[in-house]
C-alpha cells in the first residue's frame, strides 16, 4: 500500500500537535507578563510601588521593604520614615535608576555621574559601602543593601559633622554634597539642592505620620519572627 500524502498525515496525530502547540503558543503568551514580572522582582528590579505617597501603602506592595528598612534602622540608627524618604526622592522606587544620558545632537556624552539604584549611591562611596561591609552579593539594585547603604552613610554623617540622625533636611544635604562639601557649605549656592532637601524633609514627616498609624502591621508578620523579639 502506498504511503499516505503528506496532507494526510497532517490530518492525524501530527495535526492535532501542530493544533496543539498553536495553543501552547497562544497561552504562553498570555503568561508572558507574569512570568516577566517574576523574573524582574528575582533579580532585584521590581516596578516602583504604586502609590509612593503613603509609606503604609509602599509596605504593603512589598513588605519586606520593612524588614529591611527596620534591620538598617536597628544597625545606623537612621528611623524607617527617613530612609524610605531618601529613596523615595533620589530614584522613585526604581532599582535601575541611573542619571539620563547627555546628548551633543546625536553624538553620547555618557551620563553627568556614576549614581544608580535605588539610593543613587556613586561609585567611589559605593566602593567604600563595600570594602567595609564586604563586596559579596552586594547590589545598589537590591533594596536592602540601598537602604543599609542609606543607614551606614548617614551614621557617618553623624559621626563626622554631628548632625541627628532624624534631621533628614541636613542629612540630606550631606548626602548630596558628601561630608567634606557640607562642612564647606558647598550646598548654600545650590538652590534646587536646598530645595530638594526640603523635599526630602516633607515627605519624611509625613511618612513619619503614616507609619505610625500602621507600622504594627508589618512587625511580626514573618514566619521567622517571633514575639516578642520582633516587637
Amino acid at each position: 500500500m502506498a504511503d499516505p500524502t503528506p496532507t494526510k498525515r497532517l490530518r492525524g496525530p501530527r495535526w492535532r500537535d501542530l493544533a496543539g502547540l498553536g495553543e501552547t503558543k497562544r497561552y504562553g503568551a498570555a503568561m508572558l507578563p507574569t512570568v516577566l514580572l517574576l523574573l524582574t522582582a528575582a533579580c532585584g528590579t521590581a516596578p516602583p510601588p504604586t502609590q509612593q505617597a503613603d509609606i503604609c501603602e509602599v509596605f504593603a506592595q512589598y513588605p519586606d521593604w520593612y524588614d529591611y528598612a527596620r534591620a538598617s534602622k536597628d544597625r545606623w540608627g537612621t528611623p524607617i520614615h527617613v530612609q524610605m524618604a531618601f529613596v523615595r526622592h533620589e530614584s522613585s522606587y526604581r532599582g535601575d535608576a541611573r542619571p539620563p544620558r547627555r546628548w551633543l545632537w546625536f553624538i553620547p556624552l555618557g551620563r553627568p555621574s556614576s549614581a544608580r539604584g535605588y539610593a543613587q549611591a556613586q561609585d567611589p562611596v559605593w566602593g567604600e559601602y563595600q570594602e567595609e561591609r564586604g563586596r559579596l552579593f552586594r547590589s545598589r539594585g537590591d533594596m536592602e543593601d540601598a537602604l543599609d547603604f542609606v543607614g551606614w552613610y548617614n551614621h557617618r554623617t553623624w559621626r563626622q559633622l554631628g548632625i541627628p540622625r532624624t534631621d533628614a533636611r541636613r542629612l540630606y544635604l550631606a548626602y548630596h554634597e558628601g561630608q567634606g562639601g557640607y562642612r564647606r557649605g558647598t550646598w548654600k549656592g545650590k538652590p534646587k539642592v536646598k530645595r530638594a532637601a526640603e523635599r526630602v524633609a516633607a515627605t519624611a514627616g509625613r511618612y513619619r505620620t503614616q507609619l505610625a498609624r500602621c507600622e504594627a502591621r508589618f512587625r511580626c508578620d514573618s514566619w521567622y519572627q517571633i514575639w516578642p523579639f520582633c516587637r
